[in-house]
């Protein structure tokens, strides 16, 4: 089975961006697991997957206009210290969710005075282009739930599953 809308993708990555560094990786924990068309994954990634099936090894190149934007000046706001309440100890790198003009987002504590915070709305990949290995684990078709919520359903383990180590009695 190809990778179509409608499909479930289970996939091994790392995303490095165009001097090479590294980014983020799942060979190192679990592969990522997703409803393929609901808007989870970046549109430049989502658009490299369509067509390939378990098995298959492939890089894609993603430009920041296909992968988190670029980044947007009037995202960085220099706000007074006061408007923070009673929160303490922020510190620069420090991740907040803010209410702005569109909603809620996050935002990240990048310069600090004694008055005032600065704060970048922007994602912090904005701007960057990025390159994608990709292998290709499984697909299959996604239930009519994982459909409706975008979300993948993981299967239970079955109640001859210890809970704790998840073997089944009969690998014990």
């Amino acid at each position: 089975m190809k990778i179509a809308e409608k499909t479930v993708a289970v996939i091994h990555y790392a995303v490095s961006d165009t001097e090479g560094t590294l980014i983020d990786s799942s060979y190192d924990h679990s592969p990522l697991t997703v409803v393929h068309g609901s808007g989870y994954l970046i549109p430049g990634l989502e658009d490299a997957l369509k067509g390939h099936q378990a098995g298959d090894t492939f890089e894609a190149q993603v430009p920041a206009s296909e992968g988190y934007g670029q980044r947007e000046d009037g995202f960085v706001q220099v706000v007074p210290k006061e408007m923070f309440g009673s929160l303490e100890d922020i510190e620069v790198g420090m991740q907040l969710r803010a209410e702005t003009d569109h909603g809620e987002q996050t935002v990240i504590v990048v310069d600090m005075s004694d008055d005032t915070i600065t704060v970048d709305g922007n994602h912090p990949l904005a701007g960057i282009d990025l390159s994608f290995d990709v292998e290709v684990l499984e697909v299959r078709a996604a239930t009519e739930e994982e459909i409706a919520t975008g979300q993948v359903v993981e299967k239970a383990k079955s109640s001859c599953c210890d809970a704790e180590t998840g073997v089944c009695s009969k690998e014990k």
